[in-house]
């Protein structure tokens, strides 16, 4: 009878590499990590900006770049590059995030989305409303739509700091309605936010996603496919006088989200075909073969857009949003009092995130409820729905994303814009905080509801 070979013990990892290494995996394993690090730039870029080396803050985001292939392409800043360009897998991530609760999530029926739909309505339109009214007439009202976004990661991170009083119900609520935030914050982007339209490449950019469909029809699965063909969709969007970062959402909204073939068909087949080996002699020339047989059959259940959720999430939680916030969190308040928060442009953010948020969602969900619609999410009561309306308040990366946008030459307007995104959000952030963890009691039956 042959001896099975020795398996040869992994080499020891370092002590000191253990222990430095320990608290790094801690934080990632965190369910609120990119909240955390998203915060932590903002401060850094904050400090950043308003440290005796505030001038390499201006030099390092505003460096000049240049790409031309072929001919085309022409000068951009290193913050261009980051909002224009990396911001578009942040588009695509939420592309896919949207596909997915739509055809296998919490919004795959119109039962389960309808309370998100009707809050998320109230917290955008209420936000708008208050901006307008500390606005109208002024300069400034072309930034209504920055108090309407929900961050999500801070958002649930600040739920993660107190889910032991939070039941399941509200995070799956608290993300849907994000979900439903980030819908109509791009709806906003490409309608109102665009640079004038171009007939000729928006044509081309039609065709483009005519190509993206037939790829999704046919169940491509390839992602430098995908690549190329996105590439060429932000190129013909950017000229096309629509913001081209959306090219990302439509990117992610064609990736296929079901699996190839049913998966109780695949698995079937497949312990037929492990049967078989485990009946026959054991072949280690064949082994590679037989293992990437049963690899390819194993890939028939993912869809690609699990897959490329899995493959970018990392990225972009950890790399990309927070760069976007070092980029463009960094706002110089040396010149500034606090009286200055008194004016129109950043009180409006600020009374609009801070208060026309919770006032929309609770108020609209409250309505709802009474109207018989659709129940309170699972085991929540009223305090608890406030809470969480509190913290929807917190608008940030999308919020500073239309405020670059809405001021993009005027960059005055853009600093004040930045100051009340960032205290509005802090405000929400801190209250809904407080609220859920000291005021709002929920029911036994939601905490042990709770995963």
């Amino acid at each position: 009878m042959a001896t099975q070979p020795t398996r040869q013990p992994r080499p020891a990892v370092p002590a000191l590499f253990q222990v430095a290494l320990a608290p790094v995996q801690a934080f990632f394993r965190l369910e609120a990590s990119s909240g955390i690090l998203l915060a932590l730039c903002a401060v850094a870029a904050l400090a950043w900006a308003n440290s005796p080396w505030s001038a390499s803050y201006a030099a390092v985001f505003d460096a000049p770049l240049r790409l031309e292939i072929a001919g085309h392409g022409g000068p951009f800043t290193f913050r261009e590059l980051i909002n224009d360009g990396l911001m578009t897998l942040f588009f695509f991530l939420v592309g896919m995030e949207i596909k997915r609760e739509l055809s296998a999530g919490e919004l795959r029926t119109f039962s389960r989305a309808v309370l998100p739909l009707i809050a998320a309505l109230g917290g955008m339109v209420v936000p708008a409303a208050l901006y307008l009214a500390f606005t109208h007439g002024t300069p400034a009202q072309v930034g209504w739509a920055i108090p309407m976004a929900t961050d999500i990661a801070f958002a649930i991170g600040c739920l993660t700091l107190v889910k032991a009083r939070v039941g399941h119900g509200l995070v799956v609520f608290l993300t849907a309605l994000a979900i439903f935030d980030d819908i109509g914050g791009i709806l906003v982007i490409a309608l109102f936010y665009g640079t004038g339209l171009h007939v000729e490449w928006l044509a081309v950019g039609a065709g483009l996603v005519a190509v993206l469909w037939g790829l999704n029809r046919f169940y491509v699965r390839n992602g430098l496919v995908y690549a190329v063909v996105g590439a060429a969709l932000w190129y013909a969007m950017h000229h096309g006088g629509i913001h081209a970062t959306l090219s990302g959402v439509i990117l992610g909204l064609c990736i296929p989200a079901l699996p190839s073939r049913p998966g109780r068909e695949v698995l079937e087949e497949l312990a037929a075909y492990v049967q078989g080996l485990v009946s026959r002699p054991d072949d280690e020339a064949a082994r590679g073969a037989q293992l990437l047989h049963i690899e390819e059959s194993l890939e028939d259940i993912e869809p690609p857009l699990n897959r490329f959720v899995h493959l970018w999430h990392g990225y972009v939680a950890y790399g990309i949003v927070p760069l976007f916030a070092l980029a463009n969190s960094g706002v110089d308040v040396s010149g500034m009092s606090p009286a200055d928060l008194l004016k129109p442009l950043p009180l409006g953010i600020i009374v609009g995130l801070f208060v026309g948020k919770q006032l929309g969602i609770f108020l609209f969900t409250f309505a709802a409820v009474r109207a018989g619609v659709s129940p309170l999410p699972a085991g929540s009561g009223l305090a608890q729905l406030h809470g969480v309306s509190v913290v929807a308040g917190i608008g940030f990366t999308v919020a500073l994303f239309v405020g670059g946008l809405a001021f993009a030459d005027k960059p005055s307007l853009l600093a004040e814009a930045k100051l009340g995104i960032l205290t509005g959000s802090l405000l929400s952030a801190v209250v809904g905080y407080v609220l859920l963890r000291y005021v709002a009691r929920p029911p036994q039956a939601a905490l042990q509801a709770s995963p």
